[in-house]
């Protein structure tokens, strides 16, 4: 992912009134049947997976740049508005935000059942599954995801973009099959912050891969060899600047767990993360055990990259890179012209398009 800088964008209050999310369903579903019918449901998957395509879709559907509910207002327009139209357009969304998220699977189950799907439907389960527990647990960043939405095809090509909340920031985190070479090693398409951290647990990071290896391994040792270790650890005078909290280490709370993988005996990283209950506490309580009493650490880089927006016109928080944004405003233009929607839809589109452009110029 390359570095594009960060903008501090605290969110604004407030939901989207019926009378705007009805149009949003719309505007949202013809634009998403134009890119379908020029170059496909996979060619729709990669530019959700973008966050300035996202962000800018928001913006032509009536979102400020910086509105609350960007993300889950957007993706909740498009999965209501292809209802219904799932086997014209070969693309289903499932989750959303809050208790919904969490009928992601079976939403993805039902679709197996009732459309002719190339890959099983429990293949797409476990890949919705690991992504919110990577984004949840294997990145410790301080955001606790509230909204998951699931976006697949027919083939079996899949998208996710998942949000977490701190306090009054958000972080989104962005998926694309086809740029995934492996889930456990800088899987993401982008990661888009609105508050860096000064320090983020990232298992996930190349420069995690030793530690992966490590906390594997760790994880076949008997329970009581792991709690002696950590409890030896807890009487050790350790650096003030040490990353890991020893205090936050509760031997009791993960002896159970550890129990399990102990039994379990997994292959690889990818197959302890993906265990129920191998959550944020054992993953921190190895990730201890591997830096501490074997001098294998993990990245505590945050891993953001890329900003909500495209900059500021006066530099700040960085320059506006105008072919992207334009590119932006061009493809949107040409999608709306094309768009089969009514003519005073596309007349309060196109406004707020050129009113975009003209900001720039």
């Amino acid at each position: 992912m390359r570095q594009t800088g960060i903008a501090q964008l605290p969110l604004h209050g407030g939901k989207a009134p019926v009378w705007l999310f009805q149009r949003m369903v719309r505007l949202g579903r013809e634009i998403t049947r134009l890119i379908i019918e020029n170059d496909g449901p996979q060619a729709f998957l990669q530019r959700i997976a973008d966050p300035y395509w996202l962000q800018s879709l928001g913006c032509v559907l009536g979102f400020d740049w910086h509105s609350s509910g960007v993300t889950t207002t957007v993706c909740g327009a498009l999965k209501e508005g292809l209802k219904g139209r799932e086997k014209e357009l070969g693309l289903i969304i499932a989750g959303g935000k809050g208790a919904t998220s969490r009928k992601t699977p079976g939403e993805i189950t039902a679709a197996g059942e009732k459309y002719p799907l190339d890959c099983s439907a429990d293949a797409l389960v476990y890949l919705s599954r690991l992504t919110a527990k990577i984004d949840n647990n294997a990145i410790q960043d301080g955001f606790q995801l509230y909204h998951h939405s699931f976006f697949f095809t027919f083939n079996g090509s899949w998208a996710v973009v998942q949000q977490g909340m701190n306090e009054r920031f958000a972080r989104r985190y962005h998926w694309f099959s086809e740029d995934v070479r492996t889930m456990t090693l800088e899987p993401h398409t982008a990661i888009c912050s609105n508050l860096q951290k000064e320090r983020a647990l990232n298992l996930v990071a190349l420069e995690s891969q030793p530690a992966q290896s490590m906390i594997t391994d760790l994880s076949h040792e008997r329970p009581e060899k792991l709690i002696g270790e950590i409890q030896r650890l807890q009487t050790l005078s350790l650096p003030s600047h040490h990353h890991v909290s020893v205090s936050d280490i509760h031997p009791k709370s993960i002896e159970k767990i550890l129990l399990k993988t102990y039994e379990r005996k997994v292959t690889n990283f990818e197959e302890l993360l993906s265990m129920p209950g191998v959550g944020a506490k054992t993953l921190r309580a190895l990730t201890l055990i591997a830096d501490l009493a074997f001098g294998t650490a993990a990245s505590w880089k945050d891993p953001v990259k890329f900003s909500f927006a495209h900059g500021g016109k006066d530099g700040h928080p960085y320059p506006v890179d105008c072919k992207l944004y334009d590119d932006s405003v061009e493809f949107l233009r040409c999608t709306l012209e094309r768009a089969r929607i009514e003519q005073h839809e596309k007349e309060n589109a196109l406004k707020r398009l050129q009113r975009l452009f003209a900001s720039e110029n």
